[in-house]
């Protein structure tokens, strides 16, 4: 039977395209646990599973607590139905902040194109022209 793959902090770096410090960051919070080989520490394929997890939860804007949870949930529930249940609510809280933070950026977005159309037909009017060859 083969060992499993492990990895050192380095290259599981590496592999999944950020630092060592980020590694042990998340290590630090307590979302992955090495174990040790002498002084190392060594990652596992199941740490490497949960790094990419833990990662596509950040860049879904998640917080780290809610991806701990989640995480945690796995190893509590083998029917993992309460890690679903979690996993909807807070999909459903993010998309809707995101259409939010869409909606005020539309918003934001409108606004800024009537000031450019104001100030672009103040420019052009011919009182404004008036001013600037009047030096003012």
């Amino acid at each position: 039977m083969p060992q499993p793959r492990l990895y050192t902090v380095t290259e599981l770096a590496h592999e999944l395209g950020m630092t060592a410090r980020a590694v042990r960051f998340y290590e630090d919070k307590g979302l992955i646990s090495p174990r040790r080989a002498g002084t190392t520490r060594v990652y596992s394929g199941r740490d490497r599973a949960r790094m990419i997890l833990i990662l596509r939860g950040k860049r879904l804007g998640f917080t780290l607590s809610t991806i701990k949870e989640y995480l945690d949930l796995y190893d509590a529930d083998i029917t993992q139905h309460a890690q679903l249940r979690l996993l909807l609510g807070a999909v459903g809280r993010r998309r809707d902040q995101l259409v939010a933070q869409r909606q005020a950026i539309d918003d934001a977005l409108s606004e800024l194109a009537d000031i450019s159309t104001q100030a672009e037909a103040a420019l052009s009017s011919p009182a404004a022209r008036g001013r600037r060859a009047a030096g003012g």
